[in-house]
């Protein structure tokens, strides 16, 4: 992908900055409004992990299928935003000791390693729960029962039978509570939660905001699923073909855990496969948005040709 002449890396560049403000006011040092105090060794921490690095490709996912529908950019961003508190929470807690023990995040040191380990799950906790006071406000929608709809929709995906519910899975792959076979359905099913259910989100979320028709969000949403599994098989191929200069973490990691990945039972060239296949889908999912969908259709292409 030429950078100078897409505007598909335009339109993710916008959305990444403007994402970067809107979380840089959210978590300003001292409160906006009247709240309780805010200690500043955790805003410190939840800034840490939150700022200054990341494509923002879920709030991208948000903006670009909510202006499928006309949806207000600022009611887009702020959902956004949501989204991006749990990815970052996510983030600040896989990378903790008990889980995957990493010590580098986007280049620079994790943040149980800037600051401490109680701090940073304290930091993922904080960031998880703004979400939701994000999602929370009138400022995301007007409408009480959308802001409801986007609330319950993000605690599924976030949850128990979606990213936090495939973290468990992928730990008991991993053979950490015993000996266990994966194949190619677990392995999917495992992704889906674990990656593809914040990315479902980010696609669905537009739909939602616009109150979109029951066809035009099922069609939002087999795109998400597309784009979800396309983008953990990127993530597994990178971890074995990927440069750590350019990833910003170590690469090899889950080979040498024993993680159950779209690579361990497919193999690098059917995953690869796979991986194509998954871009022709979510382009299939988009064709009742005609032209207007051409964004989002880069954008899995992006997740299929991305190096870091």
């Amino acid at each position: 992908m030429d950078a100078k002449n897409s505007p598909f890396l335009t339109r993710l560049d916008a959305v990444a900055a403007e994402t970067e403000t809107l979380l840089n006011q959210l978590l300003a040092t001292k409160p906006i409004d009247a709240e309780l105090a805010r200690p500043p060794r955790l805003i410190e921490a939840m800034r840490y992990s939150s700022l200054g690095g990341g494509k923002r490709f879920r709030p991208f996912l948000v903006v670009e299928s909510a202006a499928l529908f006309g949806v207000p950019r600022q009611r887009a961003l702020m959902a956004g935003a949501a989204l991006e508190c749990v990815h970052c929470y996510s983030l600040v807690h896989d990378d903790l000791p008990a889980m995957d023990n990493d010590e580098l995040r986007r280049g620079q040191p994790t943040a149980h390693r800037k600051f401490d380990e109680a701090t940073a799950i304290l930091a993922g906790d904080s960031l998880l729960t703004f979400a939701f006071d994000i999602l929370s406000r009138e400022d995301t929608h007007p409408d009480a029962a959308v802001r409801i709809a986007l609330v319950n929709a993000l605690a599924r995906a976030s949850g128990v039978g979606g990213m936090a519910g495939g973290q468990m899975l992928d730990l008991a792959a991993e053979g950490r509570f015993g000996a266990q076979k994966h194949g190619e359905t677990d392995v999917k099913m495992l992704q889906a939660m674990k990656t593809g259910a914040l990315l479902r989100f980010g696609c669905e979320a537009g739909g939602v905001l616009a109150s979109a028709k029951p066809h035009e969000r099922e069609a939002l949403e087999r795109y998400g699923s597309a784009v979800g599994e396309a983008f953990q098989i990127a993530d597994d191929l990178l971890d074995i073909e990927g440069d750590p200069a350019l990833v910003g973490k170590q690469t090899g990691k889950d080979t040498a855990a024993g993680k159950a990945t779209f690579v361990s039972v497919l193999g690098l060239a059917g995953a690869k496969t796979r991986l194509q296949q998954l871009v022709a889908e979510a382009e299939n999912a988009l064709a009742t948005f005609g032209p207007n969908a051409a964004i989002l259709i880069e954008g899995a292409r992006f997740v299929a040709d991305r190096r870091a």
